[in-house]
């Protein structure tokens, strides 16, 4: 159950240090004073989502009371000065009939953050990233930190949640050591089907690479969507926080907090994205569907499945030969694909495993640190300069069944077909 307010000295340390040092500050805060402390809070940006609230908060309403009392849900409703007029307008309305919406059954825990009047709307080169930091700092000194690690959960205003969504989070993080979930998604139909092709193709593309991630046995296997991650607080600080990157942030958020609490998956529940086109940030779910719908499937192309194979290679040999010194190392990469070694040398990988090796004695730690330099950011990286030098991006239907053939699945056909298939195999 949420608790009354008490003193701070529940708080740990870590946390105290945060808040102090390196949380966001003036001039968002919370709309009032919350009635308690929390188990853990919904933090849920919001831009010209006023359409798209309501639903959300029902889904979200549709929770047990049990669970609904035990977390704060926090709105930041976000725009920059630069904000079209239509979506300052939207903002403004968000925030008129927020109150009216706390009222309704199952949200008397509902807050927000004016973050899109005058002199508070978030900087020109801030987005998404910064929206969602405002509230997961300022949730942060609402959190019960007596006998418990809270929960920090990110959703989006357009997404909708299960009746059993906290539930299966509280109880994932009841048996979980990780201090990061990605939680299990699947992007809601639509009545179009051109744009039920698109949002097919672009979910297929998203469980394609981390299919192939895991056949290669890179430990950032795991889903980055926005709408669908939690995490510990203990993990929250001790990655920084959430950045501020108008796209993208997901991914880097879940990058950080693999690195220093790990990341597991969470299949007990299912977020629901919404699957519109939108050009509001430069890549993503959005983009993607309205590229395809502008410009036909071609525009979203798939890796080819070889790569993956390169990629366990090389992961199988740095594990195997940590007695090797930098140079070794690339020239056994080399023996893989020489696209690679040209890759692993213009990142400094020589340096930089050398210092690894004299600063990481025992074996796992040196996997460790290797696995916190060679991060998702630059697996993906070398993904790319190895699409760019000799294995260009072709048809899903070349793509993926090889790698559901790894994992004795086959025939099936067609992207709804294969699509379906990995929804069951990732939960």
């Amino acid at each position: 159950m949420a608790r009354t307010m008490t003193n701070r000295s529940a708080r740990p340390s870590s946390i105290s240090a945060y808040l102090s040092k390196r949380a966001v500050c003036a001039p968002w805060r919370i709309d009032t004073q919350p009635r308690c402390l929390f188990k853990g809070a919904v933090v849920v940006p919001s831009l010209a989502e006023s359409q798209h609230l309501p639903l959300m908060l029902a889904s979200l309403a549709a929770n047990p009371p049990t669970h609904l009392e035990c977390f704060l849900i926090l709105i930041v409703v976000n725009n920059r000065e630069q904000a079209s007029p239509s979506e300052k307008y939207d903002n403004q309305n968000t925030i008129a009939l927020l109150p009216e919406w706390k009222g309704r059954p199952g949200l008397i825990n509902l807050h927000w953050v004016d973050a899109a009047s005058a002199g508070h709307e978030l900087p020109a080169k801030d987005g998404v990233g910064l929206a969602r930091r405002i509230g997961m700092d300022l949730a942060l000194p609402w959190l019960d930190y007596s006998g418990c690690d809270p929960l920090l959960i990110c959703l989006d205003a357009d997404t909708t949640v299960q009746p059993n969504y906290l539930e299966a989070i509280s109880s994932h993080f009841d048996e979980s050591r990780a201090g990061g979930a990605s939680i299990n998604y699947r992007h809601r139909p639509v009545c179009d089907p051109a744009a039920q092709a698109a949002i097919d193709r672009y979910e297929l593309f998203l469980r394609a690479y981390v299919l192939g991630l895991e056949l290669a046995g890179s430990p950032y296997a795991f889903h980055t969507v926005g709408s669908a991650m939690a995490c510990r607080a203990s993990a929250y600080v001790a990655s920084g926080g959430m950045n501020r990157r108008q796209a993208g942030e997901d991914f880097y958020f879940l990058q950080q907090i693999h690195k220093v609490a790990g990341v597991d998956r969470l299949t007990g529940t299912t977020v629901h994205p919404s699957p519109r086109a939108s050009q509001r940030v430069p890549f993503g779910t959005g983009r993607a569907v309205g590229d395809m719908l502008k410009g036909g499937a071609a525009e979203l192309m798939f890796y080819q499945p070889r790569l993956f194979d390169l990629l366990g290679m090389w992961l199988k040999t740095v594990r195997e030969n940590q007695q090797d010194d930098g140079d070794a190392l690339l020239s056994k990469a080399g023996a893989i694909a020489l696209e690679m070694a040209d890759y692993l040398r213009q990142a400094g990988f020589e340096k930089a495993w050398d210092s690894m090796r004299r600063q990481n004695r025992d074996s796992a730690r040196l996997q460790q640190a290797f696995h916190g330099w060679f991060d998702a950011f630059r697996t993906m990286r070398l993904i790319h300069y190895l699409t760019d030098n000799g294995w260009p991006r072709v048809a899903p239907e070349q793509a993926v069944p090889p790698l559901l053939e790894q994992r004795g699945r086959s025939g099936f056909s067609g992207v709804a077909g294969m699509l379906e298939q990995l929804r069951l195999m990732q939960g």
